[in-house]
């Protein structure tokens, strides 16, 4: 570092000021190989006086006149190469012919004549090592910062000990180039550190266009939530590209590259904290115990089976259809178990149907769990809606058997997976998941009337982020190929919480439930999905391409609302929820269908779908679950065309 910061000034210099350099480093050699003549001639150090000072004078009368008209300050002295070489030789080659001619052929008192001999060679000796060194010092030191001037540059948002170990973990980085640091902190601003100077935040449109940088990385590990969402609306604005940290040990110790530095996660444009988990809640049903998900191969199955099994269950078995899928969640979760050093866990991946009866029975009979989180759902809109029968089958059957079945084997708690699109559905998917809720209430309530021994509960949130289907990784797909970014409606609203903070909250709700309960996670407030994407361009460092900015990079294009979808979701049928002892879990009372009444109903879904009536099977749908207003023509896909037509 401090030989670059050396070197750096010296090729920074104008031509013309290194060519003057040069000839003065030259003019030194001519006085210096003269004195060590002279030394060499009387083997003694000397120093010059009187006429010993004429072949200085001399020396460099001739030689640099013969260097100049030579070129040798043509050449770039980093590049230089043999040619190079050869003209310095060619040069020192007429010159000592006439430094040798004048003191040692004609020879002039008071001046040795083998000075006239030895300087030249000296010369040439102390001239050829200057390029030489140069070619090498100076050549390596301008690949190495042209290679640095080449990086993306980035600054650094905080310039506290996280900011620090990140830009050490970056100083020879192959891919980024710090050039500094943002800080708030007034002592800090115009200060250096580490050799990179701390400027002020609100001067980042500025030094984004001035020291050309394009990326942003924070470093604020102890920021809250909201302080960094001011941070990141503020930065947005400069359009640059907003990155954050992995762990920063981990960084700092050279475990993780620097391609490991993440994109800027959505939840962090949430604007809300997250409440540290009830660990008494995780671990009332969970703890060395036997527990069971379905759908485990899945985006939200998968995150409940990792929060599950950092609290130690004595047993996860893990149900899924997808082969890939399973075969995933299985190898991951065995890795985090050595993780954990739980050497007495068994993970056991099945692969299941969860409308298989006979399988489900017999797997539970085998590893009696004592909970179980039923995840195994479809729950894409526009998909289910085209596959309308099979969406049927899966979410309410399924559900149905994998409920029975639980209650048949002993199953203490039974927790359904729910969604908001359950609330006044207006698709496939919506009311098949509405309609699963009424069958674990009916069952509920004939636990209550019959003394079952299973507590079923339900839990109903909105959309995760990270969860296969979400806008946020197909919106940042569509900004990295350019755009146009999609939208469905330029109003529509969506609820987003973590996959973490929701799984966390599903097991403790699951925990607190008596029996039918209907559980809502406080999602926040609804987030504008135009707003959201806006804002992942603009910290892309990309500007959005509308009416009021025709030269932006990146369209929002509108294509309409798909079939089922609605503008707004909601978590509540009916009015004022119920708090409980979570602040971020609800309890709704939701309208059912007595058992008798629902079975019966049941069994007449089952026949239709089973004969693949489309028509008769959303008919009882809409019959069933109260608001379930089907807006789409669509129906299942795969029926023979003509049937499509007669069923649309």
């Amino acid at each position: 570092m401090p030989m670059q910061a050396l070197v750096a000034p010296l090729l920074a210099m104008p031509r013309v000021a290194k060519r003057a350099l040069a000839l003065l480093v030259d003019s030194s050699f001519c006085v210096l190989t003269i004195w060590l003549a002279y030394c060499f001639r009387l083997n003694e150090w000397t120093v010059l006086t009187g006429v010993q000072w004429l072949p200085v004078f001399v020396s460099l009368c001739m030689a640099l006149p013969i260097f100049i008209v030579m070129g040798m300050y043509r050449a770039i002295f980093r590049y230089a190469n043999m040619a190079a070489f050869i003209t310095v030789l060619k040069a020192i080659a007429i010159y000592g012919v006439a430094f040798m001619t004048i003191f040692t052929a004609l020879s002039v008192p008071g001046v040795p004549r083998t000075v006239g001999i030895l300087q030249p060679f000296l010369l040439l000796i102390a001239i050829g090592l200057s390029r030489l060194s140069i070619r090498y010092w100076l050549g390596d030191a301008y690949q190495r910062i042209l290679h640095k001037n080449m990086l993306a540059k980035v600054l650094i948002y905080g310039a506290g000990k996280a900011g620090r170990q990140l830009a050490g973990a970056l100083r020879n980085s192959a891919e980024l180039n710090v050039v500094g640091y943002l800080d708030d902190d007034p002592r800090l601003k115009g200060g250096v550190m580490g050799g990179l100077p701390i400027y002020d935040p609100s001067d980042l449109p500025v030094l984004a266009e001035s020291l050309g940088v394009h990326n942003v990385l924070l470093a604020l590990p102890s920021a809250t939530r909201q302080r960094r969402n001011e941070i990141l609306e503020h930065v947005r604005k400069a359009r640059v590209n907003v990155r954050t940290l992995p762990d920063l040990t981990a960084l700092a110790q050279g475990r993780i590259a620097v391609s490991d530095i993440r994109e800027l996660e959505i939840e962090d444009l949430l604007g809300r904290e997250a409440v540290a988990p009830r660990q008494e809640l995780l671990d009332k049903s969970m703890r060395n115990k036997v527990v069971m998900v379905t759908g485990a191969g899945g985006s939200i199955g998968g995150e409940l089976c990792r929060q599950i099994l950092r609290t130690g269950p004595s047993s996860l078995i893990l149900i899924d259809q997808n082969e890939f899928a399973l075969y995933s969640i299985d190898a991951e979760l065995r890795k985090l178990a050595e993780l954990y050093r739980y050497e007495n866990l068994q993970i056991v991946p099945i692969l299941c149907s969860v409308r298989d009866q006979d399988r489900m029975e017999h797997v539970m009979q085998s590893w009696r769990p004592q909970t179980l989180y039923h995840a195994a759902a479809y729950k894409h809109v526009p998909l289910v809606e085209h596959n309308a029968v099979e969406g049927i089958k899966n979410n309410v059957m399924g559900t149905l058997v994998a409920a029975r079945t639980a209650h048949k084997c002993g199953v203490s708690n039974f927790v359904l997976i729910s969604t908001d699109k359950a609330v006044r559905p207006t698709n496939v998917m919506g009311a098949s998941k509405r309609l699963a809720e009424m069958v674990l209430q009916a069952l509920a309530a004939e636990s209550t009337t019959h003394r079952m021994r299973t507590n079923f509960s339900i839990v109903r949130f909105g959309n995760v982020l990270g969860s296969s289907g979400s806008v946020v990784p197909l919106f940042r797909q569509q900004i990295k190929e350019g755009g146009p970014v999609t939208l469905t409606h330029p109003d529509i609203t969506r609820y987003f919480m973590t996959i973490s903070e929701a799984s966390q909250l599903v097991i403790q709700a699951g925990a607190m439930a008596e029996g039918g309960d209907v559980f809502l996670l406080d999602m926040g407030e609804p987030v504008r999905i135009a707003d959201l994407a806006r804002k992942m361009v603009e910290l892309s460092g990309l500007a959005v391409r509308d009416e009021n900015n025709p030269e932006g990079d990146i369209e929002l294009s509108v294509t309409g609302l798909r079939p089922g979808e609605k503008l707004y979701e909601e978590l509540l049928i009916g009015d004022n929820p119920e708090t409980t002892e979570h602040p971020r879990i609800m309890k709704a009372r939701e309208d059912f269908l007595s058992w008798p009444e629902l079975s019966r109903r049941l069994n007449a879904l089952n026949a239709a779908l089973d004969r693949n009536d489309m028509i008769a099977a959303r008919a009882t749908l809409a019959e069933l679950v109260s608001g379930y207003s089907s807006t789409g023509e669509v129906s299942d896909l795969a029926l023979t065309g003509a049937e499509a037509n007669t069923a649309a």
